[in-house]
């Protein structure tokens, strides 16, 4: 099924009203989520000195979304959407608001930190899901959604340019306590704004009356009978394991390989946010007709080149221009994956599918951190990366077979 762009300008899903108080309410709350992430990892790495334990905090988060995602993906089907959301804002501004005051009151070890990033792990799998498939009852047209889907990447991308820079700061100014309660603040962002949202809370479930595990079963059945699908969500699940993890290693690249601190790292992170924004404007401004498939495999292409060129240099300035080219290729991994599948999946099967495409990014990154997090101990962050590098050429060489590009969009019918 070759997939179709909409040829008007990128910005045309501002048409809808309950969108921009989507995205706004979003965006808010990202840069609050960005802050945690980052002080998280950062606390830990103090605590423990050990890039192994960065592996587990990811996993910690990471983890139970990709064992529960599915059944979220299966409330998001089943249940307002609407609902769950506004049920998981509250939870995570929760965890949040526990999180900061352990730190706060300067009483907490490893395993608190630990226990509560499992906490939000399991938030987030419900969460997810339903915000993601949210996308289109905010929507006036369905044309509109790559414009959403790229715009809502955008405003994900700034807050990783922003968010770990000032997260940087505050963490060397007042501790991680403040990014913490930071955090929890920003969630009433979207709490406020689905509160003023309209289409959303008219919009009826679809509802059903068989048994959970025998929707779940047809969510896998229908995508392994939709090879289109089935391929994303294996390119996804590959780069997820062996790729995206080199984020686990940005603190000990910041520490040990640029003699820094926690504000080092921070802009490491943020350079890196900087070049997702340029990807995401980059996608969000293609035209009708454009291979979203080929454009996601040289993204890829480009990440390789960039991981394995920032394994090599020890120069700060040098290494955060080939930061923002990481950032670059980055982005498209989950972006374009679902910008393909949303638009192409059966409205009925919609949650499910995002939440197993969910589940092949969310799921396979926390494993392969713990990965990258034991191979960096024993050989380095910097071979590791290059490692990655590598891998990630080799990832595009076998996914440019398997998408097999002529047969496969001729075979396809048009939407």
């Amino acid at each position: 099924m070759k997939h179709k762009l909409s040829n008007v300008n990128t910005f045309r899903a501002f048409r809808s009203t309950d969108y921009k108080l989507y995205l706004t309410g979003r965006a808010v709350s990202q840069f609050g989520t960005i802050m945690q992430q980052t002080a998280v990892v950062w606390v830990i790495y103090t605590i423990t000195h050990s890039a192994f334990m960065l592996g587990v905090a990811v996993f910690a988060e990471q983890f139970p979304a990709f064992l529960l995602s599915v059944f979220g993906g299966a409330a998001a089907d089943r249940y307002s959407r609407y609902k769950i959301v506004n049920i998981t804002q509250v939870a995570s501004m929760i965890q949040a608001t526990l999180l900061a005051a352990l730190v706060l009151i300067n009483r907490y070890v490893v395993w608190e930190i630990l226990a509560l990033s499992v906490i939000l792990g399991i938030i987030n799998a419900f969460d997810v899901p339903a915000r993601q498939a949210m996308i289109h009852d905010v929507l006036h047209d369905e044309a509109d959604l790559p414009s959403a889907l790229s715009l809502s990447s955008s405003t994900a991308s700034l807050s990783r340019l922003v968010g770990p820079a000032l997260a940087g700061i505050i963490l060397e100014n007042f501790g991680a306590g403040m990014c913490f309660l930071i955090n929890a603040i920003s969630f009433g962002g979207i709490i406020v704004s689905l509160a003023f949202m309209k289409q959303p809370k008219a919009a009826k479930p679809f509802g059903s009356e068989k048994d959970v595990w025998v929707e779940l079963a047809e969510g896998f059945i229908y995508i392994r009978h939709t090879p289109a699908i089935l391929i994303m969500i294996a390119f996804v699940a590959v780069a997820g394991l062996f790729v995206l993890p080199y984020t686990t290693l940005i603190p000990v690249f910041a520490k040990i390989v640029f003699q820094g601190n926690a504000t080092t790292f921070g802009y490491i992170t943020s350079f890196i946010g900087a070049g997702s924004i340029a990807g995401t404007i980059v996608l969000a401004s293609l035209k009708e007709n454009a291979p979203l498939r080929k454009i996601l495999l040289g993204f890829s292409i480009i990440l390789g080149i960039s991981l394995i060129a920032f394994s090599r240099i020890s120069n700060f300035h040098i290494a955060m221009i080939i930061a923002v080219f990481i950032g670059f290729g980055s982005v498209a991994q989950f972006t374009t994956s679902n910008i393909i599948v949303q638009s192409e999946s059966d409205p009925r099967m919609r949650g499910r599918v995002i939440s197993i495409l969910i589940m092949a990014m969310v799921g396979m990154t926390p494993i392969g951190s713990v990965i990258v997090g034991g191979i960096s101990q024993k050989i380095g962050a910097p071979n590791t990366l290059l490692f990655q590098g590598v891998l990630a050429l080799c990832v595009v060489l076998l996914f440019y077979y398997l998408m097999n590009f002529k047969s496969y969009t001729h075979s396809q019918p048009s939407r």
